[in-house]
């Protein structure tokens, strides 16, 4: 099979689907690997290691779409990467379509296979392919509030841990999944306040278990939030819904509430955010500000630190592309119906339940079109 890796074009994205090793493993089961020249020099990996593990450099980004039979990427395709979609052609990446209306309409229109490492799905719920950029995702998040608590950068001059005699920052984090959890040891370790909301009991009672230091628990519902967001310095959005849009849960009136300064970052905000004053932002443009409170919604936060990002989402994504290509398609998801949960578009058709309520669109599932 041919697995053709563009470089991604999203601002300051500099991961890459593939690294060097993930390379040669491809190569060694006997399949041809097309490499767009520099498509992973933001992650530090050169044409040249590429090709000395087997890949063939391509210089034309239209080349490798058109040849390969199988595109990697990291993001979702940009409406300039549009035209190299075609029928049949099978897109392994982030698709956050819920989200995303026009690429969704774009793929089913074109008969594109849409495979989303975010609706990879093992039988105990567990999302692989999402995991490892979550933890990143969630380790960024405190790291990038405690900078924008700074009074440079216009937030309230607070720091985040505090010092003897004087109160720490108070952190609220909406979500107790894998970003969550994330954010709270990060913000736990530098002696923050933590109030993790999470609507699942049996998690809080998890996280009250392992997580240690100046931690509370709550359980989700509006007043509880509403109270939580008030009292916050940094409130991190990480609610998630496998495949769905986000719900708002932090309303409009609750950030007019929060003091200014204060510093929101939706890490959630792929899938439309879980902030109702949340909109994507870039990294060249991260943050904007509501009532006095600044919000960070980046979409590729992990983007920033490629080098880590990379290596973590090859490790998890290698395996399945390599069932990809031994089995095909057909094969590898009538084997696998954890990867056939990623599969969210199919032959003209949405194949993801969640996508297709999203925007009100017929839905069809793969079971009855692959039989």
């Amino acid at each position: 099979m041919i697995i053709g890796v563009p470089k991604e074009i999203k601002d300051k994205e500099y991961r890459v689907s593939l690294t060097p090793g993930g390379i040669e493993c491809l190569v060694k089961a006997g399949h041809r690997v097309l490499v767009q020249e520099g498509a992973g020099e933001g992650s530090g990996f050169g044409d040249e290691e590429y090709s000395l593990k087997g890949a063939e450099i391509i210089q034309d980004p239209a080349k490798v779409w058109h040849d390969a039979e199988v595109v990697m990427k990291v993001k979702e395709p940009l409406p300039q990467e549009c035209d190299y979609l075609r029928e049949g052609l099978q897109l392994f990446t982030y698709l956050h379509l819920a989200a995303n209306e026009e690429l969704t309409r774009c793929l089913v229109e074109k008969g594109v296979t849409g495979i989303a490492y975010e609706t990879v799905q093992l039988p105990n719920r567990s999302l692989p392919l999402l995991t490892p950029m979550s933890e990143v995702a969630g380790r960024m998040a405190v790291q990038i509030g405690a900078h924008y608590l700074e009074r440079t950068c216009g937030g309230r001059g607070k720091l985040l841990g505090g010092v003897p005699g004087v109160l720490p920052s108070v952190v609220v984090i909406i979500g107790g999944g894998i970003v969550g959890t994330n954010a709270a040891q990060i913000a736990l370790g530098m002696g923050a306040q933590v109030t993790i909301i999470d609507i699942n009991a049996d998690r809080l009672r998890y996280l009250s278990e392992v997580l240690h230091g100046n931690l509370i628990t709550l359980s989700s519902n509006p007043h509880n939030i509403a109270e939580a967001v008030s009292r916050a310095d940094l409130v991190v959005g990480a609610v998630l819904l496998p495949g769905a849009k986000a719900p708002h849960l932090v309303t409009r009136e609750m950030i007019a509430g929060m003091k200014p300064g204060s510093v929101v970052i939706d890490v959630a905000v792929d899938q439309g955010g879980c902030v109702e004053t949340s909109h994507p932002t870039s990294h060249s443009d991260p943050i904007y500000v509501v009532d006095g409170v600044i919000h960070y919604c980046v979409a590729n936060i992990p983007g920033a630190v490629p080098r880590t990002s990379t290596y973590a989402l090859s490790n998890a994504t290698l395996p399945y592309a390599l069932r990809l290509a031994n089995l095909g398609f057909l094969e590898a998801t009538r084997r696998d119906p954890s990867l056939a949960k990623g599969v969210n578009t199919y032959r003209g058709y949405i194949t993801y339940e969640a996508v297709a309520k999203a925007f009100n669109l017929p839905f069809k599932p793969l079971d009855d079109l692959l039989n």
